[in-house]
């Protein structure tokens, strides 16, 4: 809590249903909710209690139900993924993750509610009911291959009288007497353990997928599935002695048991019918016979609604969950697995995408005309190589409003065949991204990033000179003086700095190298020759390696005392994180529906924008106007010597610099790198009378930046069918997807290191001042 004793309210909800929203997240609707108030004195155990009892789910003072209660919470700003409250811990973590919070959303769930333990109650006839004898199980045996070819799950338990068998097992009349409190709604089944009513949900729902001799069946799919659940919910295990697509004949896995069926096709029809069935067991009924059959499919099936509501479900809860609800044991790659089979269920085959690739980009440029979207197969078979998209909207708004300034990067794909996205953003007036294009490749070669620029040229038609700020690796180089002729290439010093510590790697304690990174970002941040070298010159005297290393890496590139185009002072090409954050839900997607994921993305963002912008009364955009007004308050200090022409000399405390009215041009350099007047100019535009506003550059003006988001990216109808694409020579080619798959395991996740973490100085325990440690700190103590 921000202060120990605060008190919060804990909005407790119950009752209502979750509902997935088009971004992907959750919405709570319907339900009732009450308040209780927390703080950091309350235990997890009286909070629980104290819910159970609010929401008379407790039977008796919430006692009884008590720990079939689930609480759970979203943090703060994701509402896609519930926190479960589990102890004390957990509860404490939720008052902190809310600390400046006045209410917490709290999401009340009941889970099955636990069987009365009947060996306690006395016996009577008063009340009668009959129920399974209760016997102890052979112990688990490996899982086996299915005839179907699919991995098979063979799990065993305990049973005991909560499990229902069959009307042809034998059985006994057990007399109780209930309990006046207990609810007669409450199932009549037996359990002596949490861990043994797990069983109930598939009971309940799959003791009569089999009924008997004559019943039917649309296909022999469906009758195996049906077999699969009758044998989970009784508890025994089957294998197959024919398995065909017109005839099945199974029987009770336990050696010598009578029990069988076969089924087979009616003449002239899919339709499969029960011909024979012998439903007993002699395997000690078939209650002792405990072997339950899954398949990944089934898995699928069972986890497929759930996987829509929570897209993040984890196979640990899915073997979890199944376990509990139909004592069934999975691990964990027959639920990754499984979990797999369900999202292509859901979202569409990965591979048939790659077929509707002609489709898509047919739809993209007939719903939104004038965009660019068009993709290559490799020659030799057809495999799908690369996928470029730029939206009308996106180029209209860079070409009417942006800086002819351009940011490349490239993000690593974690879909099932991998791949790239590369990307080409924009800055817009209020110096925020503003997405231009993207690519899907497969893999990130000199030869894709070439194919990439060349179709980004065709999509900006403009003869002004662009500058870029990307790589200077990947071929880029080669490839951005090539197809660009005339623009200016500033190398990203992020990836600069990279490459300097990968070639000279190990020669650096991480002192040393922090110490260097502040000198090379001061050496490119420098306006003029002189203090760029100060910067080098401080590099050479730690390490002169390093220093001829930064002097061979072409500094006209990357520093601004030497660079000939105009980067603003943007000095790397991070702005690509805004497709970063956007592919995190989406590159685990089939690549059509990745594509309208970041269509949505856009779009989403072109809207937003468009509504603020339009709600601003400044003639600058906001962080412009606050850039303009920081220059604004050093005036005071400058002294302005008059002039007979436009060219004016300022005084400040130590030096002079020139201005030169009618050039945009500062003698400090400041007014040419950012585009608007720096405070030397601020000071002479006042002396002659001018408005500050005519000396910035028009793409800050909020009237351009309302026309970057002037246009809107229109949705594209869902790709239902594969399409096929024809090429010149005629004939049909069919796109299949890339070589390259997903390796085994968890896979890595691209970080970006920003500029201010790149230049995050050292701060002394001791004295809190910054650039030294304690052990080298002076202050005396």
């Amino acid at each position: 809590m921000a202060m120990a004793g605060a008190k919060t309210i804990a909005i407790c909800q119950l009752g209502g249903e979750f509902h997935t929203e088009n971004d992907g997240s959750l919405s709570y609707r319907g339900g009732d909710a009450h308040a209780i108030d927390i703080d950091d004195q309350v235990n997890f155990a009286d909070f629980k209690m104290e819910v159970a009892e609010m929401f008379n789910c407790g039977g008796g003072g919430g006692a009884t139900f008590n720990s079939n209660i689930s609480l759970k919470y979203f943090l703060p700003g994701n509402q896609k993924t519930l926190i479960t409250i589990s102890n004390d811990k957990d509860f404490q973590r939720m008052l902190r993750f809310h600390s400046h919070s006045l209410t917490i959303d709290v999401y009340v769930f009941i889970d099955q509610p636990p069987l009365p333990d009947f060996s306690s109650f006395p016996a009577s006839r008063s009340s009668r009911t009959t129920l399974s004898e209760a016997q102890q199980l052979p112990p688990a045996t490996d899982h086996v291959p299915d005839a179907e070819g699919e991995d098979v799950i063979d799990a065993h338990h305990d049973i005991t009288l909560a499990d229902i068998v069959d009307d042809t097992t034998s059985q006994v009349d057990i007399h109780i007497d209930l309990p006046q409190e207990m609810s007669p709604l409450l199932p009549l089944m037996a359990s002596t353990s949490s861990n043994e009513k797990h069983h109930v949900k598939a009971v309940e729902q799959w003791q009569d997928t089999i009924t008997g001799v004559g019943q039917r069946f649309s296909n022999v799919n469906e009758f195996r599935e049906s077999l699969r659940r009758y044998a989970i919910a009784h508890q025994f295990a089957f294998k197959y002695k024919k398995n065909d697509s017109h005839r099945v004949t199974v029987k009770c896995k336990a050696e010598g048991c009578p029990w069988r069926i076969h089924a087979s096709r009616l003449s002239d029809t899919q339709l499969i019918c029960i011909k024979k069935m012998n439903p007993t067991h002699t395997c000690d009924g078939s209650v002792l016979t405990t072997g339950n059959q899954a398949t990944r499919s089934w898995v699928a099936s069972i986890i497929k609604e759930k996987l829509k509501v929570f897209p993040n479900y984890k196979p640990k809860d899915i073997v979890n969950d199944i376990k509990q609800e139909y004592g069934v044991q999975l691990n964990y790659f027959q639920a990754w697995r499984g979990k797999e089979i369900a999202k292509e269920q859901l979202q569409g085959s990965f591979k048939d995408a790659y077929n509707q690739l002609p489709l898509l980009c047919d739809q993209i440029v007939e719903t939104n005309p004038g965009s660019l979207a068009t993709f290559t197969t490799k020659e030799e078979d057809s495999s799908f190589q690369r996928l470029f998209v730029s939206f009308h909207a996106s180029l209209s708004g860079f070409l009417q409003g942006c800086r002819p300034l351009l940011f490349l990067d490239s993000i690593s794909l974690q879909s099932k065949y991998q791949g790239a996205l590369l990307a080409a953003t924009a800055a817009d007036g209020n110096d925020e991204v503003f997405p231009v294009a993207f690519a899907v490749v497969d893999t990130e070669t000199d030869e894709n990033w070439h194919w990439f620029l060349l179709q980004l040229k065709t999509a900006l038609p403009t003869s002004c000179p662009l500058t870029f700020v990307a790589d200077r690796q990947k071929g880029l180089k080669e490839s951005i003086a090539e197809v660009f002729e005339g623009s200016h290439h500033g190398y990203c010093l992020r990836y600069l700095t990279e490459q300097l510590f990968r070639e000279l790697k190990g020669q650096f304690s991480h002192e040393v190298k922090r110490l260097i990174i502040e000198d090379l970002y001061g050496a490119a941040y420098a306006p003029r020759p002189e203090a760029f070298q100060q910067c080098i010159e401080s590099i050479k005297s730690i390490s002169p390696k390093t220093y001829s290393w930064i002097m061979h890496s072409e500094p006209q590139n990357w520093a601004n005392s030497f660079f000939q185009g105009a980067r603003y002072n943007h000095m790397t090409s991070n702005f690509g994180e805004l497709f970063y954050s956007w592919m995190s839900d989406a590159d685990e997607l089939p690549i059509t529906q990745m594509v309208d994921v970041l269509r949505g993305k856009i779009a989403e963002l072109v809207y937003a924008r468009r509504l603020n912008g339009d709600q601003w009364l400044t003639k600058l955009t906001p962080s412009m106007e606050e850039k303009l007004d920081k220059e604004n308050l050093s005036i005071g200090a400058l002294q302005v010597l008059l002039s007979a022409g436009n060219t004016f000399e300022v005084r400040g405390e130590s030096v002079a610099e020139v201005v030169d009215v009618d050039h945009w041009d500062c003698s400090c350099k400041g007014w040419q790198l950012s585009g608007l007047p720096c405070s030397h100019a601020l000071a002479v535009i006042g002396c002659i009378g001018r408005s500050p506003y005519d000396y910035c550059s028009r793409y800050f003006s909020t009237d351009c930046y309302r026309l970057t988001y002037s246009e809107s990216v229109h949705p594209i109808p869902q790709v239902e069918r594969p399409s096929e694409r024809k090429p010149l020579n005629g004939g049909v080619v069919t796109i299949t997807p890339p070589p390259t798959r997903r390796p085994p395991g968890r896979p890595t996740t691209k970080k970006y290191v920003t500029q201010e973490t790149m230049k995050r100085q050292l701060q002394c325990s001791r004295c809190k001042g910054l650039g030294h440690n304690k052990s080298t700190c002076k202050e005396n103590l």
